[in-house]
Formats: structure tokens, C-alpha cells, sequence
């Protein structure tokens, strides 16, 4: 039901942002304000996750959910209609966003803590999330192509519109879902103290931190360029809607791809280097991508930027969620939330600046050479990180004392 009921509304939410985009860049033409409008529907995330982070911790995540879902859908609802009455005005997109931003702020860390209450095994974890992604990704094969189109021939108030209907299909279905969670007494009280304690237990574990500290750079630096797209395709490629739409899907087929990929994996051993290599090659697509002026060019670059950005980021979410205490999950994943949708607006804003000033592809090519620079930091300290997750490992039994001996002869052996 969970996957039936996201994956009809993912497909609309992926119409909604692109036609938001492609609306901002009809409606101004400003590179600038395609970043504006990036930063306001996800700063909020920035500032307020650690407190949904306690409250998904306290209350029941499912109910949250249901609440974020019916909001959303009157936020896509106000945007349909503006758009399609003629009366939107950017300042209407740029408010709308930002109440998108903060619904997006408690719905984050209920969702991803609400996959693991979906499953019975612990050892399926890291499959499960790797299908939720893959849900994601499929979706975000699917939306943009058929926005594209949608865009071309009706207008973007339509895509707006088919997202709120989408909404309906998810909030159905979890209404039927019958979950047992165990939640704190609701209460408020101490509330403090359950922020202290959330942010000592996350910063305070050196694996958790430095994965957070990755997934930070590689949202910072490297994800604005799915804002300066609608430009990108304007200026570069000389394209329409169409174009756009075909290179979101581009990206979605790499990123599904990816999801799949990592779903069929037996075992959590073994992401640290995924993260590392396609750190390095999210890195040398958006290189790639900063010095292509042809669309084939550029759509065989976006399919690895959107499988290497998924392996990357999904692998993280894995790691983190196998790492964490349960009772600390909701704050633990409020911080990954913080990272991934709290730093992107603030890299949305500045790059949105920055190719104003030096255009679009000296932008993308910067953005190409931190992320890089952020693989190469992280495969240095790999050995590091096994020091610290080998016990935890061991403590869960995805590792046994045996396997670790017969590791630690082969590598004395090879030494």
C-alpha cells in the first residue's frame, strides 16, 4: 500500500518541480530567481528539521505523514489554481514555496524513519530503503517526461493540478495501513534536553558525523544543478520544455538504475566505497555536463549524475539508518534531512549568484571540481570509518567474530 500509494504521488510531485521551474525561468528569465525559488522551498528544512526530528521521535511518524501528505496537497491545490485563473505572480511561487518548505521540514524525518517501522527483519534494511529510492526514481523517470509534454501543450497549471489529485492516492493509502508504533508520552516537556541529547549522539559518533559532513558537501556543491536546468537548457542547449523534461528523465533512469542496483545488494558491507567512487563520478558529470552544448551529449551525462547523486545518497541514508539507535532515529534522520534538503537551498541561492555573474557553465564546472575534491577527502578516511562501524556491525550480527577474524588474516596475509 506504501509503495502504491507514494509511488502515483511521487509521479505528480516530479510533474509539480518541474513545472515550477520551467514556470519561474518562462515567467523572468533570471537565473538568479530559479535559485531564489530553490532556497525557499527547502531552507526551512534547515532551520527547523532538528525540531522534527524531536517530534517524530515523540509522536506517531505515521500520523505526521498522513498530516504532511493532506498539506501538501492544498499547497499544489493554491498553485493549480493561481496558475490557471492567470493570476500567478513570482512573489505568489516564492511564498507557495516556502510553505512547501516547511510541510517538507516535518515530513522528511517521518518518512525516513517511518520505512524501517515497515519491516520485520533488520538485515532488510538496506534493501528497503534501496526500494524506496528506486520508487522515488521511478517516479522521477516518469514525471518529467510526461510534464514536459503536459507543459508544451497546456500549460504548467495542469501539472500543478494532477499533483494535488496525486496526493489522494497516499494519503488513502496510509489511512489503511494498520502500524504498531511505540511512542514517547506527548508531551513537550524536556524538549531541550531531547535536542541536546540528539545532536551530542549524532555529531558525537564519528561515523555518523562524517557521513552527514559528505552528504552536506555533495547537496551543498554538487545537487543546484537540477535548479539551473530550465537555464541550462535555455542557454546551452537552446531547448523547450520538451528538452527539459527528457533530460529529468535522463537522470531519473540513471537514479532508478542505481536504486535497483543497491536494492539487490545482500549486505550494508561495502557502501562506504560506493559512496566514495560515485562521489568522485557525480563529480566528473557535472563536468561533464558544464561543457556539453549537444542534447545527447548532455543526456548520457545526466543518467550518470542521477545514478551516481542515488548510489550516493541512498547508500548514506543506508549506512546512517544501520548505525543509529532506534530510539534516537527520528532526530538522527531530522540531521540527514538538514543536510540533504537544509544545505541544497542554500547551494541553490549561491549558484543561482555565481552563474548570474560567470554563467552557467563555469558554475557547473566548480561545482564538478568541490565534489570531486569532497570523493577523494572521503575514500581517505574509509579505514578510519571501519574502525568504528565494525563494532556496531558486530553488535546488530551483520558481521560475525568469525568473518571479521578471517578478514583481518587475509589482510595481514596480504600485508
Amino acid at each position: 500500500m506504501y509503495f502504491t500509494g507514494q509511488g502515483i504521488s511521487l509521479i505528480g510531485s516530479w510533474m509539480q518541480t518541474i513545472a515550477m521551474s520551467w514556470l519561474v525561468y518562462r515567467l523572468t528569465g533570471s537565473v538568479f530567481l530559479l535559485g531564489v525559488v530553490g532556497f525557499t522551498s527547502q531552507i526551512p528544512s534547515f532551520i527547523l528539521s532538528p525540531f522534527a526530528g524531536v517530534l517524530t521521535d515523540r509522536f506517531n511518524r505515521h500520523h505526521i505523514m498522513v498530516l504532511t501528505q493532506v498539506l501538501f496537497m492544498v499547497q499544489a491545490l493554491l498553485l493549480s489554481i493561481l496558475v490557471l485563473t492567470n493570476v500567478i505572480a513570482v512573489w505568489h511561487i516564492i511564498v507557495l514555496s516556502l510553505v512547501f518548505g516547511f510541510i517538507s521540514a516535518f515530513d522528511a524525518p517521518a518518512r525516513q524513519s517511518l520505512v524501517v517501522d515497515l519491516i520485520d527483519k533488520p538485515e532488510n534494511l538496506g534493501n528497503a530503503i534501496a526500494l524506496n529510492s528506486a520508487m522515488f526514481n521511478g517516479a522521477r523517470l516518469i514525471g518529467p517526461a510526461i510534464a514536459g509534454l503536459l507543459i508544451a501543450a497546456v500549460g504548467e497549471g495542469v501539472c500543478f493540478l494532477i499533483n494535488a489529485i496525486s496526493y489522494i492516492a497516499v494519503i488513502t493509502s496510509l489511512l489503511r495501513m494498520q502500524i504498531q508504533l511505540t511512542v514517547k508520552k506527548q508531551t513537550l516537556e524536556n524538549i531541550g534536553k531531547e535536542l541536546k541529547d540528539g545532536l551530542q549522539y549524532t555529531f558525537g559518533f564519528y561515523p555518523i558525523k562524517t557521513l552527514l559532513i559528505i552528504l552536506g558537501i555533495v547537496s551543498l556543491a554538487g545537487l543546484p544543478y537540477v535548479a539551473l536546468m530550465p537555464a541550462y537548457v535555455g542557454k546551452m542547449l537552446k531547448g523547450d520544455s520538451h528538452t527539459l523534461g527528457f533530460l529529468m528523465s535522463a537522470a531519473g533512469a540513471g537514479a532508478f538504475t542505481a536504486a535497483l542496483y543497491l536494492a539487490s545488494r545482500k549486505t550494508v558491507i561495502g557502501l562506504g566505497k560506493i559512496i566514495a567512487i560515485n562521489t568522485l563520478v557525480f563529480g566528473i558529470g557535472l563536468i561533464g555536463i558544464s561543457l556539453s552544448t549537444t542534447l545527447w551529449l548532455s543526456l548520457i551525462m545526466m543518467s550518470f549524475l542521477g545514478f551516481s547523486m542515488i548510489a550516493s545518497i541512498a547508500s548514506i541514508n543506508t549506512l546512517i539508518q544501520t548505525l543509529t539507535d532506534e530510539d534516537k532515529r527520528g532526530r538522527v534522520m531530522s540531521f540527514y534531512a538538514m543536510a540533504l534538503m537544509g544545505m541544497n537551498p542554500i547551494g541553490n541561492l549561491c549558484a543561482g549568484s555565481i552563474a548570474s555573474v560567470i554563467g552557467l557553465s563555469l558554475t557547473l564546472l566548480f561545482s564538478g571540481i568541490i565534489v570531486i575534491v569532497a570523493g577523494i577527502w572521503f575514500e581517505s578516511i574509509r579505514p578510519t570509518l571501519r574502525k568504528y562501524t565494525r563494532p556496531v556491525y558486530l553488535k546488530k550480527g551483520i558481521i560475525t567474530e568469525v568473518a571479521v577474524g578471517t578478514q583481518t588474516t587475509d589482510t595481514l596475509q596480504k600485508n
